[in-house]
């Protein structure tokens, strides 16, 4: 007798039955204890991230075709990785989060593949792509083709680069060979509760003796602030997730597009507390984040790399609806000089600008390039080259603001005229010249000041000279360098307008296979 079909219904039945199962990763406990560390399993982020109902699922039912090792008989749900697409804000964006409850999240060949996919979408399909990792590293029963699942991973990075934003969340662990995929992105996001790291603490210390903890060699502050790995920190995964939303409203979906414009701040009235910020003494400090505040709409500013190089400040903002990068000297930091680490910082935020199409705002109060044995054996002159190599470079809007000081080599690395820069304005308050006055009396009035019958006080004198003469703008303004010596209240109208000049901006590079930059 023929077996009876089965029933569509029951068909379905079956089906729900597996997507129920697929979705509940590595089972209850799991979950329960990924809740107890205090994070969101990998779909609840992408639930925090996305707008409501727009996921599209793909490679639910993918898994690994290894046998070795008892991975025949291995429940792995998604093989460990959650991939789709969906939008924030509403706009599409492809998505990877990995799953900790499945396997630790560890990495295998289908576990990449699946990434590695959801890449190539984002590539063709010109959508920024999010990887949210939460993994214990590579799946080590997989072997080689774990490593090659890496491999695969890191190429579509590259291919990525420069074409789509690209923005990693470290919500877990990751280590070993998986933290190359977060560095080959464009930023990223780390909370508190997790860690990168090539080796962990217990290989450090078997290989150097050296014995650290996971938060002093890995944890977000100290990437934060000593390695400069990520660009932003977050207390939790709610958190994580809510500054890259923020993020990626300032950014295109692709180096093809424009970024959003939004309905701008209309207030573009002159500001008298603008000049009350930068105190005209050179040698006093003051919060160049609080000219920026004055200067973009609502005050609305996503600084990036906050605790990284604090000498140098770089982050989004808009003026008049458009979106801008900003890049600003801080002299509350190390008198605002550049150093190694606030060159590399500000010229690969500069470089990420130009790929994708944001005008840069320079805001300028810098007196040179850090001196000392350390910085130059550090490789100040290579790093330091960076800067001047990204500004000459760039094909966007770039506006210049010069506030108070703007000394030597550190004046042409600060977007200058003759770097590109398509307007530039200076304060009252700008000293542009080779070096400060005093400096410069010295080298150029020494015999004078020496023969006098009082030297200090003829020194003073010629100081006052030099200062007078080339410590001001008025002679950069004669030569064609800066474009218009303005009122401090005038900035943000000033900065809108060229803005607006400059939307239609084109300037073509010459023919190559790319530039190559100093490192």
């Amino acid at each position: 007798m023929a077996k009876k079909p089965v029933s569509m219904s029951k068909r379905v039945d079956e089906l729900n039955e597996a997507v129920a199962h697929a979705k509940l990763g590595g089972g209850e406990k799991r979950i329960e204890k990924q809740h107890a560390s205090g994070k969101l399993t990998a779909r609840e982020r992408l639930d925090a991230f996305l707008d409501a109902d727009s996921f599209q699922e793909v490679g639910l039912f993918r898994r690994n075709r290894t046998t070795t090792f008892g991975m025949d008989t291995a429940d792995m749900p998604a093989d460990g990785v959650v991939t789709g697409a969906g939008t924030v804000l509403g706009r599409p964006v492809h998505v990877a989060s990995q799953d900790f409850t499945v396997m630790g999240g560890s990495a295998g060949e289908a576990h990449n593949k699946k990434v590695v996919e959801m890449m190539k979408a984002a590539l063709t399909n010109g959508t920024p792509f999010v990887f949210i990792n939460d993994s214990g590293g590579a799946r080590v029963q997989e072997g080689i083709d774990s490593l090659s699942g890496y491999g695969q991973v890191f190429y579509a990075n590259v291919e990525l680069s420069g074409v789509v934003p690209q923005i990693s969340v470290i919500a877990g662990p990751c280590a070993g060979g998986a933290v190359y995929s977060p560095a080959l992105t464009d930023f990223v996001i780390q909370t508190r509760k997790a860690h990168m790291f090539i080796t962990g603490p217990s290989v450090i210390k078997q290989v150097t003796g050296e014995d650290v903890s996971q938060d002093a060699l890995g944890g977000a502050d100290a990437h934060m602030a000593v390695s400069g790995v990520n660009h932003f920190v977050a207390e939790d995964d709610e958190q994580a997730l809510l500054i890259a939303k923020k993020l990626l409203s300032f950014l295109p979906q692709n180096n093809a597009e424009e970024a959003p414009l939004v309905e701008g701040d209309p207030n573009l009235e002159f500001d008298e507390k603008l000049a009350e910020i930068v105190p005209v003494d050179g040698k006093q400090g003051y919060d160049v984040r609080d000219v920026i505040a004055r200067l973009v709409d609502f005050s609305d500013f996503l600084e990036v790399q906050a605790g990284y190089a604090q000498n140098i400040v770089v982050g989004f903002a808009r003026i008049n609806g458009r979106s801008v990068g900003i890049v600003a000297n801080q002299p509350n930091v190390l008198a605002g000089v550049l150093d190694i680490n606030a060159s590399d910082k500000g010229a690969k935020f500069i470089r990420f600008c130009n790929a994708f199409n944001i005008p840069i705002v320079t805001l300028v109060d810098v007196p040179g390039y850090l001196p000392g044995v350390a910085q130059e054996h550090g490789g100040i002159i290579r790093h330091g080259a960076k800067m001047l190599y990204a500004y000459s470079s760039a094909t966007v809007p770039l506006v210049t603001v010069v506030l108070r000081k703007s000394y030597g080599g550190s004046y042409l690395a600060m977007a200058c005229k003759d770097l590109g820069a398509d307007k530039v304005f200076a304060w009252p308050t700008a000293e542009i010249a080779v070096m400060g006055a005093e400096g410069a009396a010295a080298v150029v009035f020494r015999r004078e000041i020496d023969a006098a019958e009082d030297p200090a006080a003829r020194r003073e004198e010629l100081v006052q000279e030099y200062r007078d003469t080339f410590s001001t703008p008025f002679m950069a303004a004669s030569r064609g360098l800066v474009d218009d010596i303005i009122d401090p209240g005038e900035t943000r109208r000033k900065v809108a307008q060229a803005l607006e000049l400059l939307a239609n901006k084109r300037k073509t590079r010459p023919a190559k296979k790319h530039g190559l930059m100093p490192v």
